[in-house]
């Protein structure tokens, strides 16, 4: 039996940490910073939980399009989280998210790359990226977890895929604990950058 797919080992490590509801009366928030066709944010929408809320960014008004849809198919799920849909880049997700989600998100996933069935053309780009992963890390709360799968082997992939992960080695330790996952067979193949927020106690 093989190792898990780098994009199931992602949701392993949200779903680890990420409390239903929350964990609090207000219930606290999810970012999908990459709607794309809307698994992940159907992922967290599930692992929040009803009492919770869920932030989808994505620049395609076709990638909402798709993730409404595919909330739409579990609309009667009653263990959905409420999830707001955003047209902007991520970049912008700490700007857009209200202010009481500030330092209280749990979880922020990156899924890089293009809209598969989509316009390849339009893909995500290292300064918009880094730019979104800081704000991320400003978002999430003590605790919280960001994860990336990066895709090294498309047109501008690479450079990406080595920013991002040249960005995670540059943050202090005592900020945050960074991990990747990866077939080092297969250096083109896509790989997980995953990261944990410190709290106070971890210093």
């Amino acid at each position: 039996m093989g190792f898990e797919s780098v994009l199931s080992m992602a949701r392993r490590l949200v779903a680890e940490r990420l409390r239903p509801g929350g964990g609090d009366s207000r219930g606290g928030p999810a970012v999908d910073a990459t709607a794309g066709g809307g698994v992940d944010t159907l992922f967290l929408a599930r692992t929040v939980g009803p009492g919770g809320c869920v932030y989808a960014f994505d620049v395609q008004e076709a990638a909402l399009a798709r993730t409404r849809e595919r909330l739409a198919q579990h609309n009667a799920d009653a263990g959905l989280a409420r999830v707001e849909l955003l047209l902007a880049g991520h970049e912008r997700m700490l700007e857009l998210a209200p202010a009481e989600a500030h330092g209280r998100v749990q979880a922020v996933m990156f899924n890089l790359g293009y809209l598969p069935g989509g316009d390849t053309a339009v893909i995500t780009k290292p300064g918009t990226t880094l730019a979104a992963m800081e704000a991320a890390l400003a978002l999430l709360a003590p605790g919280g977890v960001l994860t990336a799968v990066l895709y090294p082997g498309h047109a501008g992939g690479d450079a990406e895929a080595q920013a991002v992960s040249a960005w995670a080695a540059g943050i202090p330790s005592a900020i945050a604990q960074a991990m990747q996952y990866r077939f080092v067979q297969k250096p083109h193949a896509p790989y997980l950058l995953a990261l944990v927020k410190r709290q106070e106690e971890d210093h």
